[in-house]
């Protein structure tokens, strides 16, 4: 990532809305939060221009889960300065491999994969040698102790260009989901059942808990509480994505999902018949952990939005519920299928290691997906971001600078359109 100088003293803009109360949510997907990038860069283009293409981010609050939390932080260190932290993160998406995420070399993927065998077929003489995950990313961890400097973060919130920058995972050790997050000013953590906040300087370590696919990669040790539990990525058992920017302060959300929107005729574009592959399944699997949380809490608040609507005297702060307004930016063609054209960019030894899957097959292509780290996949799903930004620009720029075309700046009102909804912190 490109490093831009630390940040000076910020001043929030004097009309449009209030960044500090505009939170970005970015959810995880291994190697598909390439869209995520490429969604950024067409904001970037849509800020220029409207005339705020020299400045803060619209967003004063970032809340990034799996892979959404490593973009999240790529945004955190350069909160001052948009345009800078839109090209270092479309930088790194352009030229990114799988050996620069994980180790690829034929000695790491074999051993791992004979230990993986013994293990389902001798278990029983195996325990002292079971593998922690499929994969070693210990590549990753070393790409972002290059590129992530905590006392930028810590800048970006001194300065007042951040306000909250929130990571999310699960711990393994005792089931519960943990937001650990840094503020410009102090809020008080929060707790629900079986998830909690807690205030933290974010780490390395935190970024590779957040993004530790399961089974895929292994778990890392964080301190909670006085001593140390193992975390895994958060979007496991994540049903209420949106409301850690909601107790940090947001009263509007932008949302960049991972799920395709579906439309007429989605499910003929992947081949189907026979019996399931292992790859098939798996897909399935982790799509029922990347890409279902965030819409299911959508329409759980579009729910409660409406309710409250007919209800307006348990509205109010007083009572715990406040109008939030969110927006949502989603791949507008199948991921699975852009997969598919790019599943032989995997190093040999991955795909030897898939092949008997069916993770190189089309209809494993979605499994195949979240381990695509290469260019020719990167590069196609930012383009497919940066597309989908520009076939909303005009709403984008009214949700997120007040001003629609033809018109002075202005909050753009609630309503379907942007989703706006009325939740409970």
């Amino acid at each position: 990532m490109h490093r831009e100088p630390l940040p000076a003293a910020y001043s929030a803009p004097q009309s449009g809305p209030d960044p500090a109360a505009t939170a970005l949510i970015m959810m995880g997907g291994g190697a598909r939060a390439a869209y995520q990038a490429g969604v950024l860069s067409g904001l970037a283009r849509i800020a220029e221009r409207v005339g705020k293409g020299h400045g803060a981010m619209p967003f004063g609050i970032i809340a990034g889960t799996s892979a959404g939390a490593i973009n999240g932080a790529g945004l955190a260190v350069q909160a001052a300065n948009f345009q800078a932290a839109t090209q270092s993160l479309g930088a790194l998406w352009h030229s990114i491999h799988a050996d620069d995420v994980y180790r690829t070399d034929v000695l790491r993927v074999g051993v791992s994969g004979a230990r993986w065998l013994s293990t389902l077929a001798l278990g029983w003489a195996t325990q002292r040698r079971a593998p922690r995950a499929l994969f070693d990313n210990t590549p990753l961890g070393s790409m972002l102790g290059e590129l992530f400097e905590p006392a930028r973060v810590q800048a970006s919130l001194d300065s007042g260009a951040l306000q909250a920058f929130a990571v999310t995972a699960l711990s393994y050790s005792t089931g519960r989901h943990v937001t650990f997050y840094q503020s410009h000013h102090r809020i008080h953590p929060w707790h629900r059942s079986q998830r909690l906040a807690v205030p933290a300087q974010i780490t390395v370590d935190h970024l590779l808990a957040s993004s530790s696919i399961p089974f895929l990669f292994p778990a890392m040790a964080l301190e909670l509480d006085g001593h140390h539990e193992w975390f895994g990525d958060g979007t496991m058992r994540q049903m209420s994505p949106l409301s850690p920017a909601i107790h940090l302060g947001a009263s509007r959300i932008l949302a960049i999902g991972a799920a395709s929107r579906q439309r007429s005729g989605w499910f003929d574009t992947m081949p189907g018949g026979g019996y399931p592959s292992l790859a098939q399944v798996g897909g399935q699997a982790l799509a029922s952990i990347f890409l279902d949380g965030l819409n299911a809490d959508l329409e759980r608040l579009l729910h409660i939005n409406r309710l409250l609507a007919r209800m307006p005297e348990v509205a109010g702060d007083r009572e715990g519920w406040r109008p939030v307004q969110v927006m949502t930016v989603a791949p507008s063609e199948p991921i699975e299928a852009i997969a598919a054209e790019h599943t032989k960019q995997l190093p040999r030894t991955v795909r030897a290691l898939l092949a008997p899957l069916g993770g190189t097959e089309a209809r494993g292509a979605a499994f195949a997906s979240y381990l695509l780290f290469e260019p020719a996949f990167t590069q196609a799903l930012m383009a497919l971001g940066e597309r989908d930004a520009e076939a909303q620009a005009d709403e984008l720029a009214a949700f997120l600078y007040g001003i629609v075309p033809g018109t002075a700046p202005a909050t753009p009102a609630a309503g379907e359109r942007t989703g706006a909804q009325a939740v409970s912190p």
